[in-house]
């Protein structure tokens, strides 16, 4: 193998203090530089990296989200595997990252993005696990494609709209240090009648975990399962899977989290009439499965006229 020109030894020197110091936004900086320049750099397991020469650009593969091979039978090699499902708005979830990063604190962190959006897998960082899942794969099965992944003793299910402003990670994982405790997030819901969810008033126990965050420790997704590959659209899928971690004998908690939500653009940026009609088939699907599961509500069944 050719040995690389004496200027990219150096860059790829430089990028490895670079990522010893945890500046990924430099390190990839320098990642591109190497690759303009006709190399490629590829980290190795127990540290440094290797140069090879840039081969000729392979066809785009995409993977079927069924075909991700799981890790959830191994131990656990992060804090927390803090995950996304990429359907668009990619600078959305690249704040996101940004954001986690910046508060990790001494925490170890598994990045993974489950995109389906045709982004090259470069632009997340080389502390990004990207799944790059085949067109049209819908939302609940790049969710669950991701979770297969997922290497963190805990695991954060994140929506592009949230951004960590401190240490997310610390409260949930009080939080879910409690054994009953199955899933938990900065933003809840409750119901009265199984019809109509609103705002839970607070932190404390909820009926649902909303998707914008939801927390729940590793061994949920085996012990709850994945969530229902039906909702091919988001809307409803966490009140359903919330539901699951309740019916497999776990609570649902609102815990105070330092994070800002910024507008939801699959939501705002989807036609109304769409996200009604796809919004009502999803519920339609929960309300078949839990209907009359009225253990599962904190208010109890309603009183009979």
């Amino acid at each position: 193998m050719p040995e690389p020109p004496e200027e990219i030894a150096e860059l790829a020197e430089r990028r490895a203090r670079a990522r010893a110091a945890k500046d990924f936004r430099e390190a990839d900086a320098i990642r591109e530089r190497i690759a303009s320049a006709g190399w490629t750099i590829e980290d190795e397991p127990g540290g440094g990296s290797t140069l090879t020469p840039a081969a000729a650009p392979e066809e785009d593969v995409r993977i079927r989200a069924g075909d991700i091979q799981s890790v959830l039978d191994e131990p656990a090699t992060a804090d927390a595997s803090v995950q996304w499902v990429c359907e668009g708005w990619p600078e959305d979830i690249e704040r996101g990252i940004e954001s986690f990063r910046a508060h990790a604190a001494d925490h170890r962190l598994q990045f993974v993005v489950a995109d389906v959006s045709g982004e090259p897998a470069s632009r997340w960082g080389d502390d990004v696990e990207v799944l790059r899942l085949e067109q049209g794969t819908g939302w609940a099965a790049a969710r669950n494609a991701g979770l297969r992944r997922a290497r963190g003793r805990l695991v954060l299910a994140m929506d592009g709209s949230i951004e960590a402003t401190g240490d997310a990670i610390a409260p949930l994982g009080a939080a879910l240090a409690d054994a009953s405790v199955g899933a938990c997030g900065p933003f809840g819901v409750v119901t009265t009648d199984l019809r109509q969810f609103g705002d839970a008033p607070g932190p404390g126990p909820c009926d649902a975990v909303e998707g914008y965050l939801m927390a729940f420790r590793r061994e949920i997704v085996t012990e709850a399962g994945f969530f229902d590959e039906k909702f091919t659209w988001y809307r409803t899928a966490d009140i359903e899977w919330s539901f699951r971690v309740k019916d497999a004998g776990y609570r649902c908690e609102v815990v105070d989290v330092p994070v800002v939500k910024h507008e939801h653009r699959m939501w705002f940026e989807t036609p109304p009439e769409d996200r009604a009609r796809w919004s009502k088939r999803n519920f339609y699907r929960f309300l078949d499965r839990w209907r009359d599961r009225w253990d599962l509500v904190l208010s109890g069944a309603p009183d009979q006229p």
